[in-house]
Order: structure tokens, then C-alpha cells, then sequence
């Protein structure tokens, strides 16, 4: 039987109801993305420009900065368009297209913070092998990965909905076009679909987080061996990185692992991951890195004064 589809467009709710709050946090999130798009863009620029870009550390940094820059400016531009306009539609292509640029996005992103702990890993645990194991080959190969993995999550997503029938209510209850919300205006039985999202987004996302705890559990037994200048250092890095996992992944797992039916906070956790942790991402890998500190100096005095020797 062929699925019903009688929605054109789909109408946001918003993260509030009321108009004086959407416009207060209309500024509040352009000056969000603004600094998304600051802080991840000096990070591109002072990795591609310095020495570090040879270093598979910086070189998965400055792939995550790139990632984070693209999320954001799938999601953000619309919800501060929608934050201060009147009516909050979106056309039923442009939803599909969101949902699974979104997904893509993200699942790159997960792929790229495994592969960070992965280099972390064998600097650590294996710091005689390290140049070898990480080469720029096995660098681009672990990229690579991500991008099929991410393509392989959001395309399995996409055509689970686009085989759903939406026959009635358009509204949704979101600020983005997500899977979840949009399960609750299917006018079908979605329990099996929802067992299903559940397998491919909050279980694989619960599963990589166990997985990254571990390895950083390992990774932290094995800086006893080291001198306390090289634990010093390693712990400066390893705590940037489980930061920014954390910030990444508990909302990831509050939304994706509970069913689409249940009442949640979906929608206002979200924009942990959406706008908060792109936005501190570059502080936390910045402030807490000499490395960085030294090398933003180089870069920027030759941007700034370029006659400077």
C-alpha cells in the first residue's frame, strides 16, 4: 500500500511561545553563531597556517572545527530567522534536506572524536609506534571513515521517514527538523519505528560514549609511567578532549535513547549540542593548550603585522 502524504510544509513551534523571549533569544543566538563562527575560524586559521597542521592531533582539530562550523549553519541561521518571524514554516523538501545534512554532519563529527581519542590512545599507550601508526595516510583513511559512516546513519535515517506517512498535523514540535519530533505527526503505529531510530542514533551514540570513557579510563592508567612535565600535558589534552565528549554526548544520548512517543525536554537539550558546545569547542581546545596559545600568537602577528620580522 502506497503511503499517504498530504503535507506540503511543516510548521516549527519554537523553543518558546511567547514573542518578548523569542526576540531576546534571537539576539542571544546571533551572538551564539557569531561566535561559533569566530572561534572556529581562528582555529582553521592558525592550525592551516603553523606547524601544527602536521600533527594528527591538530589535524583531526582542525577537521572538527570545520564540522562544527557546518552543523551550526544548518541549524542556527533558521531558528534565529524563526526566532524573529512571524510564522515559522518550512517546506517538506527543505525538511528532508535538514534532517539529513544535520545527521551526516553530526555523525561526522562522533567519527572525528573517536578518531581523537584513537591518536590520544597510541600517543599515550604506544608513544614509540606513534609516528607510524599515525601517519597522514591512516589520518585521512579514519576521515574518510567518518564520512561513510555519517552518510551510511543519515541516509538509512532519511528514507525510514520518507516512507512514513504524514497525512494530518503539520505542526512540529521542535526548533529543528529532527527524526523524533517528526515521528509524533506520522499517522501510523510508530513503535517499531521508534525501536528502530533508537538502534541507529541513541544506542550507536550510547555505545561510542561507553567506548570513549573506556579508552580514556586506559589512557589515564598509563600516564603513571610517565614523567610528571609528560602527565602534566597529556592530562591538559585528555581533559580538553572529555570536555568537549561530554558536552557532545550526554544531550545526544537524553534525546536519541528515549522513545519518540515519550514527553521530554528533547527540544531545549538540543541546543547543547547545537549551539553551546560548537561555541565552546575552540575555548576548551585554545585555553587549555600551550601549543595553541603559542601558535595563535605566531599566526595572528603575521595577519595583523605582516611586515613584522
Amino acid at each position: 500500500m502506497e503511503n499517504q502524504n498530504n503535507v506540503t510544509e511543516f510548521i516549527f513551534v519554537g523553543l518558546w511561545g511567547n514573542k518578548k523571549i523569542e526576540l531576546l533569544f534571537f539576539f542571544l543566538f546571533l551572538l551564539c553563531y557569531l561566535a561559533v563562527l569566530m572561534g572556529n575560524f581562528i582555529i582553521l586559521l592558525t592550525i592551516t597556517c603553523s606547524h601544527l597542521i602536521q600533527q594528527p592531533m591538530y589535524y583531526f582539530l582542525c577537521h572538527l572545527s570545520h564540522m562544527d562550523l557546518c552543523y551550526t549553519s544548518t541549524v542556527v541561521p533558521r531558528l534565529i530567522r524563526d526566532l524573529a518571524a512571524a510564522r515559522k514554516n518550512i517546506s517538506f523538501n527543505n525538511c528532508m534536506t535538514q534532517l539529513f545534512t544535520a545527521h551526516l554532519l553530526a555523525g561526522v563529527e562522533i567519527f572525528i572524536l573517536v578518531s581523537m581519542a584513537f591518536d590520544r590512545y597510541v600517543a599515550i599507550v604506544k608513544p614509540l609506534h606513534y609516528m607510524v601508526i599515525m601517519n597522514r595516510q591512516r589520518c585521512n583513511i579514519l576521515l574518510i571513515m567518518a564520512w561513510v559512516v555519517g552518510f551510511w546513519h543519515s541516509i538509512a535515517l532519511l528514507l525510514m521517514v520518507l516512507n512514513l506517512p504524514f497525512c494530518g498535523p503539520n505542526k512540529i514540535d521542535h526548533y529543528i527538523c529532527d527524526v523524533k519530533p517528526l515521528l509524533k505527526l506520522v499517522c501510523k503505529d510508530i513503535h517499531v519505528v521508534s525501536i528502530l531510530v533508537i538502534a541507529n542514533s541513541g544506542m550507536v551514540v550510547l555505545v561510542i560514549f561507553i567506548v570513549l570513557v573506556a579508552s580514556y579510563i586506559v589512557i589515564l592508567f598509563n600516564l603513571r609511567t610517565h614523567s610528571s612535565a609528560g602527565r602534566r600535558k597529556a592530562l591538559s589534552t585528555c581533559s580538553s578532549h572529555i570536555m568537549v565528549v561530554v558536552l557532545f554526548f550526554v544531550p545526544c544520548i537524553y534525546t536519541y535513547t528515549l522513545p519518540a512517543g515519550s514527553e521530554n525536554k528533547d527540544k531545549g537539550i538540543s541546543v547543547f549540542y547545537t549551539v553551546i558546545a560548537p561555541m565552546l569547542n575552540p575555548l576548551i581546545y585554545t585555553l587549555r593548550n600551550m601549543e595553541m596559545k603559542i601558535a595563535m600568537q605566531k599566526v595572528w602577528s603575521k595577519v595583523v603585522y605582516p611586515d613584522f620580522k
